[in-house]
């Protein structure tokens, strides 16, 4: 404590990046948070938000968050199909927004369910072979950092699982190997506590496909014709593969998100089956590690996947769910003006907020949003992990972490605002 007003809090988790860091030192006084240790530009940016107004608004005015709850169920209760997008949230808000879009027979959606589609859409067809965050951690020797900047998204991931100072079995973290593979590190995580730089193998973007077929080919045995590929020495390639079969174990990363091009899923393949073809020898032993989740994008997933067997792009709308990930998109069913009204849920991140749309949009988000359209429903709600406790799920999947309450701000949470919408239809 340092006034009556204020408190320090130790090992607090964080809801704003995909890998979870519950390691924070946070000071809050009266509404203010502060992060004083352990903090990032994710973190920090996610944390130290300011928060607005908590009053609900109805076309743009002031009212009683009951008049607000009243209104937003009158929308749904009239929809003929209402979309459900957002969810920047955690475990309760979702379960509450699953339960609302059941009762109504909406659409739900993601707003980062492109990204994550590149891997499930791998996922369900192929499967792959995975590792957790703590096995890459406590074994792996090498690791291939595959078109995306790790660095951008998850600034404590080299600090925290590659270059940590202790493992369960006595490796030498200091001496791991990190390649780049398709684009440079944005900053200097990726360089080792003695100085090496991470090796760097770069090619354009454009070229990412037959990279990685390249390397799935290269893993089986495949020889190639070529010199290069997407300028990148096959003989360079070669190499990568070499040191990833004489490596007690390996990694291959990336983060869905960063392949923003058409069938980037076919890429993901490629690596996945390249870490299969690296297992077949039974002299190594190597995993992928998709990178993603932040504010909260796995744990929707998560919690979509258990209610109805499906992780994103859901429709209630026949009584029952159905999975299309193509159908099923926020842009195609508003740029096609299939849904009637649009419920946005965003409860972590006030800066998630929604597309501009022709049809009356409801807004459960976190308190201080600024919007480019002013709803005609917004209603403020607290955010899990500050304004009131919840559950959120790592990236690799494996890991719900808790979140805590750190300050009283007044404002409800997502699911209890849900859960009245719910009571409002009748």
């Amino acid at each position: 404590m340092t006034d009556s007003s204020s408190q320090i809090w130790e090992n607090v988790p964080s809801p704003f990046c995909g890998i979870s860091s519950d390691d924070l030192k946070i000071q809050t006084t009266g509404h203010l948070v502060k992060v004083l240790a352990n903090g990032d530009a994710v973190t920090i940016a996610g944390f130290e938000q300011p928060s607005g107004e908590p009053q609900a608004r109805v076309d743009g005015k002031a009212v009683p968050l009951e008049d607000a709850v009243a209104a937003a169920a009158s929308y749904l209760r009239d929809a003929r199909l209402p979309l459900f997008g957002g969810f920047g949230t955690d475990v309760n808000d979702t379960r509450a927004a699953l339960s609302l879009a059941d009762r109504c027979g909406a659409v739900l959606d993601q707003a980062r369910a492109e990204g994550g589609l590149r891997n499930l859409l791998v996922l369900a067809d192929t499967g792959w072979v995975a590792c957790t965050l703590a096995e890459l951690k406590n074994r792996a020797e090498v690791l291939v950092v595959f078109g995306s900047d790790i660095e951008a998204d998850f600034p404590r991931f080299y600090e925290r699982f590659v270059w940590n100072k202790e493992t369960l079995f006595g490796q030498e973290t200091g001496q791991r190997a990190i390649i780049y593979i398709g684009r440079a590190p944005s900053g200097q995580e990726s360089t080792a506590p003695d100085g090496r730089q991470a090796q760097v193998l770069p090619c354009p973007f454009e070229s990412y496909p037959e990279v990685a077929a390249a390397l799935n080919a290269l893993a089986r045995g495949v020889r190639l014709q070529a010199e290069t590929i997407g300028g990148i020495a096959v003989a360079d390639l070669q190499a990568v593969i070499d040191k990833l079969k004489s490596a007690s174990y390996s990694v291959v990363t990336w983060a869905a998100g960063h392949l923003n091009y058409a069938h980037a899923e076919l890429t993901v393949q490629q690596l996945c089956q390249a870490v299969v073809a690296l297992n077949q020898s039974g002299a190594t032993r190597s995993a992928v590690l998709p990178l993603g989740g932040q504010d909260g994008d796995r744990t929707a997933s998560q919690v979509f996947a258990w209610q109805t067997g499906y992780p994103t792009r859901i429709s209630y709308a026949r009584g029952y769910p159905e999975y299309d990930p193509y159908h099923n998109s926020t842009s195609r069913l508003l740029a096609n003006g299939e849904a009637d009204v649009l419920l946005w849920v965003a409860t972590i991140n006030a800066r998630q907020t929604p597309p501009v749309a022709s049809i009356p949009t409801i807004v459960i988000g976190r308190s201080g949003m600024v919007f480019e359209q002013e709803p005609d429903v917004y209603i403020p709600v607290g955010a899990p992990g500050i304004d009131h406790a919840g559950h959120m799920y790592r990236c690799d999947n494996v890991v719900c972490l808790p979140l805590r309450k750190l300050r009283d701000s007044g404002l409800p949470s997502g699911a209890e605002v849900l859960k009245g919408i719910e009571k409002g239809l009748g």
